[in-house]
């Protein structure tokens, strides 16, 4: 547990532990919830397919490839328990190949047209 107020800035670090140099870290989805064990049904996205929900969401820069920083501000769901738990999805990629998740970055999904 780490312990917060609320509207303060919360900074995080995601790091691939690999001897290998030429991996790098991507932050695919990010969800905050008030359970720890449902993060679908009263939940709120603050990275959602690469692309930032949450308005006070920010990267830092990191000079590895292998660690991510980020930060938003801490908040709590209404008429619930004072904890928030995160549960994030990170995935990894071969450094410079530009054709693998990582290099895509935010992937917005289409929206479709309706029909008369």
């Amino acid at each position: 547990p780490y312990r917060v107020g609320i509207n303060q800035n919360l900074f995080l670090e995601a790091s691939l532990h690999s001897s290998d140099p030429s991996l790098q870290l991507f932050l695919d989805t990010c969800v905050a919830s008030p359970t720890r064990h449902n993060f679908t049904t009263k939940s709120y996205p603050i990275i959602e397919n690469g692309c930032a929900k949450d308005p006070t969401y920010a990267t830092y820069y990191s000079p590895f490839r292998h660690t991510l920083r980020f930060k938003f501000k801490a908040f709590q769901f209404i008429q619930s328990n004072p904890e928030v738990y995160l549960q994030c999805e990170l995935v990894v990629c071969r450094a410079y190949d530009y054709s693998s998740r990582c290099y895509q970055g935010c992937l917005q999904r289409s929206k479709r047209e309706a029909s008369s």
